[in-house]
């Protein structure tokens, strides 16, 4: 079975072994795509997944590569956001970002501040209660979202219908283009 994908324009890409470099105007994202069955190619316009085995399992991948492949030519055209909440009802928290960490003051009252790691090439935006993950990789956008709404989960039993203090997601998608 044969698949191939169009590169869009503006878009640089590079193979080498089982790595995928996609370039374009927002950065640049690479990816390592690995299996024994599955090969991958290029020429100017477009990249080709190939795969002699018509197996259930390598098909699976091979779509799966698919997208892959789609999320990081949208990830360089377009960008990844995701928009969070802090809500707090209790003790007012205190958000701040330090280095590549997320610092969580005054969260319940508590004493000790919770911390969030940032990850590599995400930025970070917090304007008063909204707090902006962006970056050109989703999967560390989304790592970082999860780090920040996990760092602020409830460890004790504490009824959440009523403790609905926390950094929450809102929304997750493509950047707004007028930030």
């Amino acid at each position: 079975m044969k698949k191939e994908l169009e590169i869009p324009e503006g878009t640089k890409v590079d193979i080498a072994n089982e790595d995928i470099l996609v370039k374009g105007e927002k950065g640049e994202v690479s990816r390592k795509l690995s299996h024994p069955k599955i090969v991958l190619k290029k020429n100017d316009k477009k990249i080709f997944i190939e795969t002699k085995d018509e197996k259930k399992k390598t098909l699976a991948i091979l779509g799966t590569w698919i997208v892959h492949i789609k999320n990081l030519f949208r990830g360089v055209r377009e960008g990844y956001e995701y928009r969070m909440k802090i809500s707090h009802v209790h003790f007012p928290m205190n958000v701040s970002v330090q280095d590549d960490k997320i610092v969580i003051k005054n969260f319940l009252g508590q004493k000790q501040d919770r911390c969030a790691k940032i990850i590599e090439g995400v930025e970070i935006k917090i304007d008063g209660d909204d707090l902006i993950v962006k970056g050109v990789d989703k999967e560390k956008v989304g790592q970082t979202a999860a780090n920040i709404e996990s760092a602020t989960r409830l460890r004790t039993r504490r009824d959440r219908r009523i403790f609905s203090d926390g950094i929450f997601i809102v929304s997750k998608g493509e950047e707004v283009k007028g930030d």
